[in-house]
């Protein structure tokens, strides 16, 4: 038997699936707090300690949360997720991308590789939709309390799953195999980057680059905060955050069904020779 070509889909999350900052939806609220305030006293900390931005916002949620008397458990983070607005479509895409893909003879996979809260990812209504979600978490005492980053991942980390999801070697903590020049299990080409701007241009650079597509999404008459994306070549396209039945974004995404089920198809036409 044939065995399907894959077709992995990654995603960023915050303001690519979901419209703001995760933690702008609970988290920043239930600190009495605005999200200028928080990301402000965030970027003064970055700023002041000369901390990596990802890693100061990670030391001010639990600062912040100590401040507040909010137990910073895992528990609690993944109960932030209840209040995350996702795009139109999100919740319903994952089905009808995989059920066309299933016709045409081509796996999909499914993945998240995000700077944003792992925790807070794992909670939402969608988490069981990926194969491998990818995000910031935390380390946690024996109260059960976030007291260090277990795991931080910022814009040029990111690439690093890339190559990991390509592999096959999901976890974090095989530095071996992902470092071996093996046989992939997804080629590049075979991938799909989706995410909302400048902190994901590696990955959709690198994508592209590879063969594979990436693409840039943006909130309802903003494209202009990603056309210089495209105008740079660093996207293949560029798509308004609406993941509805028929939506351009979806209609990309059968193309590229389309494409790599011919190429898996011709090459085995060439294989019978």
């Amino acid at each position: 038997m044939t065995q399907k070509p894959i077709l992995a889909i990654i995603y960023d999350f915050d303001k690519t699936l979901c419209s703001d900052d995760m933690q702008n939806f609970s988290f920043i609220p239930a600190l009495n707090m605005t999200p200028k305030e928080f990301w402000g006293r965030t970027g003064e900390f970055s700023k002041k300690t000369n901390m990596e931005r990802i890693l100061s916002y990670m030391y001010m949620m639990i600062e912040c949360a100590k401040e507040k008397n909010i137990k910073l458990t895992r528990e609690y983070l993944e109960s932030l997720a209840k209040d995350i607005r996702f795009y139109e479509g999100v919740t319903t895409w994952f089905k009808r991308i995989n059920e066309y893909a299933e016709e045409a003879g081509v796996m999909v996979e499914h993945y998240v590789v995000s700077s944003g809260t792992k925790e807070i990812i794992d909670g939402s209504i969608i988490a069981n939709q990926f194969t491998k979600i990818y995000g910031c978490e935390f380390l946690y005492d024996e109260n059960g309390e976030a007291c260090w980053p277990r795991i931080a991942i910022n814009y040029t980390a990111k690439t690093q799953y890339l190559f990991r999801i390509s592999k096959g070697v999901l976890d974090e903590t095989e530095d071996t195999k992902v470092n071996q020049r093996v046989e992939k299990r997804i080629p590049i080409s075979n991938i799909v980057y989706i995410g909302d701007g400048i902190t994901d241009v590696p990955c959709m650079t690198l994508v592209k680059e590879k063969g594979g597509r990436s693409i840039a999404i943006y909130p309802k008459g903003k494209k202009n905060l990603v056309l210089p994306l495209l105008q740079e070549e660093r996207v293949n396209y560029i798509c308004k955050a609406d993941y509805r039945k028929d939506s351009r974004i979806e209609q990309i995404m059968k193309l590229i069904v389309d494409s790599i089920a011919i190429t898996s198809k011709l090459l085995a036409e060439e294989d019978s020779i």
